[in-house]
This record gives structure tokens, C-alpha cells and sequence, in this order.
């Protein structure tokens, strides 16, 4: 959209954290020194959550358009390397599968490699889908490299995002974004002025009494919501009823080995805990539902599980899954927490920040586009929202803990509309759907469905033509050659310490 009119050149954005800084780095990549004015207001008195510790891949694409050395980056924020995320005990006691960033096998003529394996299965091999797949034998192995940059070699066929301290990289961001003009403003915000024939925000007021004027008005005050909420009545779409875990216990511990290169979720009782190793500690985390558990209980649950000596205090979080009606709303946009919150079970947080500031930057609206700017940035998120809840529900209702009030709850719950015609097509003829708007491709779906025992019952008809035993010697050759990869390969946090060895800069 942004068509006629002048682009707005003053803007105020709310809160800092993750969210703020990651949207003032990109506004002044976007205009420079030269182009709008951005303002960022925060208040050391004012706590973040700064749990987000684990990215998806498409952090990297976020980085690199800023300009950012990656592998100074990792250093100055402690960060490892991650191919993927651990879920122990979702499916059948004692099982695990890892959902790796990057593909399953390699395509037959077209036909999509889980349909080779499909068949395969069906007439009595196996093997696990898992060992077909690189990150995944190279996260169980504790190995890493960089990928390959030619398409066609092996070392290709996978990505990888970062585990690193949330804190440290939006401090990293700021020193980024204040060398490139953003204002920094320290105060808290007592108040908004609207105007009073439009209702949009005109401006915010301080604790001291400035007064600060605004175009456009960026929400990243975490879950109060300041002004999208506070001030704007946006609403809320609660969706506890789908994903009904409502509080967490964060702490940290002294890191042991192995620091692998992938994020864990281990099921507990009530809900899930998280594991992030770090090179300098280990993120650790009890998401829980407190209909089903309670908060002493849920705390003990974390710090028993814990691998090393606790560092800090167990830190209580309270949330509510779901998203703003409207993330876009007059002139004030909703990104990070301000905007939704969908629990971190797959990492989406960043992920979801990152997606709403770069649809922002492709429509930075105009005086004059405003409202069907907004019209169409509220559409996309809200499905970019939409199908990382069904992804998020998956694991959920595809569980196999029986006998533990919660778990079977979750099973027995009314699946979305959506999830259920996607699981239907994938079980009678192994398809998955494949979406312009949603951050899970397939191979993150296909893990999910045969990870928790959702096993196609059909193959591409297709298959039908070639040899069924070509087919044989053609996978079982890709399943010896990944695992001679990964033999080769250094050890994770060998990799690191040549790669990106820790060395938080004074400045931070």
C-alpha cells in the first residue's frame, strides 16, 4: 500500500526490550540519519520478560539486512549455535524426536522424500525418519559446522538460528540503533493524548511532565499493552481454551555438558519445561497450567530438573494465550508481547516480532494510507498468528501421556477446524499443505505428525512406477552417507569456540 500522501517522519516507539530495540534497528536501517525521527521511551524501572532466548532461523535474515557481523553477534551475547528443538516425552514414555531446521531426505522425480519413506514403511523397513535428516543426526551426535553455500552438496540441506541472552542482544541493538539516531528517552509513560476528531494518538506523556509527539506510535510495553490496550480498548481473542497453560518459572543454572546445538522441551505433569544452554549458563523454564498444578509445586518441578546449580531466582511470569484484535490499530502498531503472546514451545516470540516489524517496514504507511495499511497488515499477522497456533496445538493434542489429567484433557479438546483438515490429509495420503504466510514449512510439520506417532496410511500414487527396491538402495545410500557427514564433523561447542568464543564487551 503507502501510496499518496508523505510518508510519516515522526516515530514514537513505547518500551524497549527485545521488541523496542528490534524495531528501532530496523526503522533506522530503513531511513538512515537522514529520514524519520525515532524515538524510543523505556524506563530502567520498568522489568522485561527477556526469556526469549531461542530463534528460528529467519533471525539470521533479520541480522544480516541490519548489517550485523554474525559472528561478532554470537560472541558479545553468549550465543550457541541451534538446529532444531527436542521434545522428550510428548509422544509414547521414553520417546523423543527432534523437529530440525532444514529437510527431510532428498525428492524422487518430484515427489516429496517422506513419500519414499512412507512406502518404505508400509512394506516393513523401520528406519526412522529422523536419520534421513542432517541436523537431526548432527543435534543427537552434539555436532556442527556452517552449511554448505552449494545447493547441491549434502551440507546444504539445512539452517540454523541461535541460542543466545536475550538481554545482551537488545542491548547490542540499542548501541546499534542510537549510533544511527534513534532518540533514547528514559521515563515511564503516564498518559496518551488522542485526537479528538480521529482518536488516534497525538501524544505521550512522562512521569516529569514532557511531552513527546508522534505519527506513528510503536506498542512494545509487553503484555499491559500501554497504548494499544490501555489506551485503545483493542481487545483480546483469548485463546486459552486452545493452548491453556498460563504461567511459567524462569531461572537460570551453570551450564554442563553437552551444550548441544539444539532447545529442549521435556513434558512435565501440567505442561513443559525448556532447556537453552548457552556458552556461559543454561535458560531454564516451567510452562504450566495452574487449574492443573501449583505454583509451589510447579516451582519445585523446575529447580529439581535443573542440571547445574541455580544462578539466579526462579522468576514467575503470568500470560494469556492469544492476539490483539487488531495489532494495527489508528496509528499505533502492536509488536512483541504488546501484540500477542503465543507460548514458547517453538520459539515464535522473536520470531513473531521480527515478522511484524518487516511487514511494517514494507508498508510504512503514509498520512494518506494509514487505515488500509493497517487493514492489511492486521490481515496477514493475524494469520501469521493463526497457523503457528495449530502448529502449537499439534503437539498438544497429539500427545500420548495417558493418565495425566492435563494431558488428557488436551487430547479430548475440540482440535481448530484447520488442524483437523490438515492432520486428516496428511494421515489418509500423506500431504502437508505448503503456505505463503506462516513461519512452519512442511518438513517442520512433518516432524511434529511422525515425531508424536501420526503416521500417513497413503504415499503419492506416483511412487508406483519406479522400483520399489531402486527406491530401497537410493534411501538407505542417503541414510549412510548423512551419518558418514556427521562422523566428520567437530563437536558442537569445539566449533563455537574457534567460531564465537564469549566475550561480553564492557560497553554492554
Amino acid at each position: 500500500m503507502s501510496v499518496g500522501g508523505n510518508f510519516v517522519d515522526n516515530v514514537v516507539i513505547v518500551g524497549g526490550g527485545t521488541a523496542g530495540w528490534m524495531t528501532a534497528a530496523a526503522l533506522s536501517h530503513k531511513f538512515g540519519t537522514s529520514g524519520a525521527q525515532i524515538t524510543l521511551i523505556e524506563s530502567e524501572e520498568i522489568g522485561t520478560v527477556g526469556v526469549g532466548e531461542a530463534t528460528l532461523p529467519h533471525i539470521r535474515f533479520f541480522n544480516a539486512a541490519m548489517g550485523i557481523d554474525e559472528a561478532e553477534l554470537m560472541a558479545r551475547t553468549q550465543a550457541t549455535f541451534k538446529l532444531g528443538i527436542e521434545f522428550a516425552g510428548w509422544g509414547k514414555p521414553g520417546e523423543s524426536y527432534i523437529h530440525p531446521f532444514g529437510d527431510y531426505g532428498e525428492p524422487h522425480d518430484g515427489i516429496a522424500f517422506h513419500h519414499l519413506w512412507t512406502q518404505q514403511r508400509l512394506a516393513g523397513n523401520h528406519k526412522r525418519l529422523c536419520e534421513y535428516s542432517l541436523p537431526v543426526m548432527m543435534a543427537e551426535a552434539n555436532r556442527y559446522t556452517m552449511p554448505d553455500p552449494d545447493p547441491a552438496a549434502l551440507l546444504s540441506t539445512f539452517g540454523y538460528a541461535f541460542q543466545f541472552d536475550a538481554s545482551l542482544y537488545a542491548a547490542y541493538l540499542s548501541q546499534l540503533s542510537q549510533g544511527r539516531g534513534v532518540k533514547r528517552v528514559e521515563g515511564k509513560i503516564t498518559h496518551a493524548n488522542r485526537n479528538g476528531e480521529n482518536g488516534r494518538i497525538d501524544s505521550v506523556v512522562l512521569e516529569n511532565g514532557t511531552v513527546i509527539d508522534g505519527d506513528l506510535f510503536i506498542d512494545c510495553s509487553g503484555f499491559r499493552g500501554l497504548l494499544i490496550e490501555q489506551t485503545l480498548a483493542t481487545g483480546y481473542e483469548d485463546w486459552s481454551h486452545y493452548l491453556p497453560c498460563n504461567r511459567a518459572f524462569a531461572v537460570q543454572c551453570e551450564p554442563s555438558d553437552p551444550i548441544g546445538p539444539y532447545t529442549r522441551a521435556t513434558a512435565r505433569k501440567a505442561g513443559w519445561q525448556w532447556r537453552i544452554p548457552l556458552q556461559h549458563r543454561i535458560g531454564n523454564g516451567h510452562v504450566y497450567c495452574s487449574d492443573y498444578i501449583s505454583d509451589d509445586e510447579a516451582r519445585s518441578i523446575l529447580l529439581d530438573n535443573l542440571e547445574g546449580a541455580p544462578i539466579t531466582e526462579p522468576r514467575q511470569l503470568f500470560f494469556k494465550t492469544g492476539r490483539r484484535n487488531k495489532l494495527w490499530n489508528g496509528n499505533v502498531v502492536a509488536i512483541g508481547l504488546a501484540g500477542g503472546f503465543l507460548e514458547p514451545l517453538e520459539s515464535t516470540s522473536i520470531h513473531l516480532i521480527q515478522q511484524g516489524i518487516t511487514a511494517l517496514v514494507e508498508m510504512f504507511p503514509t498520512d494518506a494510507s494509514m487505515d488500509a495499511d493497517a487493514e492489511e497488515y492486521n490481515a496477514m499477522m493475524q494469520l501469521e498468528f493463526d497457523r503457528i497456533r495449530d502448529f502449537l496445538v499439534l503437539h498438544y493434542v497429539a500427545n500420548q501421556r495417558e493418565g495425566e489429567k492435563f494431558w488428557d484433557d488436551m487430547r479430548a479438546m475440540e482440535w481448530p477446524a484447520s488442524l483437523k483438515e490438515k492432520v486428516t490429509a496428511f494421515v489418509q495420503s500423506g500431504i502437508i499443505p505448503r503456505y505463503d504466510v506462516g513461519a512452519f514449512l512442511p518438513p517442520s510439520w512433518l516432524a511434529v505428525f511422525v515425531g508424536q506417532n501420526i503416521l500417513p496410511q497413503g504415499y503419492d500414487p506416483r511412487l508406483d512406477r519406479f522400483d520399489a527396491n531402486q527406491i530401497a538402495r537410493e534411501v538407505e545410500n542417503l541414510r549412510s552417507r548423512i551419518a558418514g557427514t556427521v562422523d566428520g564433523l567437530p563437536v558442537h561447542m569445539d566449533f563455537v569456540r574457534g567460531h564465537c568464543p564469549g566475550n561480553i564487551s564492557p560497553a554492554l
